[in-house]
C-alpha cells in the first residue's frame, strides 16, 4: 500500500522517519536516517502528509518537502506529547516519529504556519537584537556590581551608568587591574 502519512523526528544529524498507509499500518520505518539522506528519502515518496514538530530547522525542511509535492504540517511539541505517551512505545527517536505521525492526522490538532525565508530573516534580526540587548544589560549590571565593590552605587539606567561610571573612576584611587578590565 502507498504511504499517506509520514512523521519525522527532527534532530541535528540523524533523523527518525515513520510512514503509514491509509489503514494506519506502518510501512516505512527508518529509525536512523542521516541528514544527507533525508531530502532524498522524502523526495522519493509519493505526495503525502508530512508531520514534524516545530523546532530548529523545521521551517527549512517544511519548505523543502513542500517542493516535492508533500503537504507539510508543523506542530508545537506540547501538542505531540500526549501521543508520545500513549501506547507501549518507549521514549526514543523512532517512537517520537511514530507519535508525530499519529498526531498530525488528528482533526483537533493545531498547526504552526510554515515561515517563509523573509519571515525567518526578520525573526533572526529580532533575535540577534534581543541578544545584544541582553548582553548590554549584563555588561552594565556587571560594571555596577564591580563598582559597588569600591563603594560606588549607580542607578539602573544605561545612560546614567555610562556617564557616572567615568566620573567616579576619575576621582577614586582604583587598582590599575580594575581600570584595565573595566576599559575593555
Amino acid at each position: 500500500m502507498a504511504i499517506v502519512t509520514v512523521g519525522i523526528d527532527l534532530a541535528k544529524n540523524v533523523f527518525a522517519v515513520h510512514g503509514v498507509d491509509a489503514t494506519g499500518k506502518p510501512v516505512l520505518l527508518r529509525p536512523s536516517v542521516p541528514r544527507a539522506k533525508l531530502a532524498e528519502l522524502i523526495a522519493s515518496l509519493p505526495p503525502c502528509l508530512v508531520g514534524m514538530e516545530a523546532c530548529s530547522g523545521a521551517h527549512h525542511w517544511a519548505r523543502l518537502f513542500a517542493t516535492f509535492g508533500h503537504t507539510v504540517r508543523l506542530m508545537a511539541p506540547k501538542f505531540v506529547t500526549p501521543y508520545r505517551l500513549s501506547g507501549k512505545r518507549g521514549k526514543n527517536d523512532a517512537a517520537d516519529a511514530a507519535a508525530i505521525c499519529e498526531a498530525v492526522t488528528r482533526a483537533n490538532m493545531r498547526f504552526v504556519p510554515v515561515k517563509t525565508l523573509d519571515q525567518q530573516g526578520q525573526l533572526m534580526v529580532h533575535r540577534a537584537r534581543q541578544g545584544f540587548i541582553e548582553q548590554r544589560t549584563a555588561t552594565i549590571n556587571r560594571v555596577r556590581g564591580l563598582l559597588s565593590e569600591f563603594g560606588v552605587v549607580l542607578p539602573l539606567k544605561a545612560a546614567v551608568v555610562r556617564r557616572q561610571a567615568l566620573q567616579h573612576l576619575e576621582g577614586l584611587p582604583l587598582p590599575d587591574t580594575f581600570l584595565h578590565s573595566l576599559a575593555r
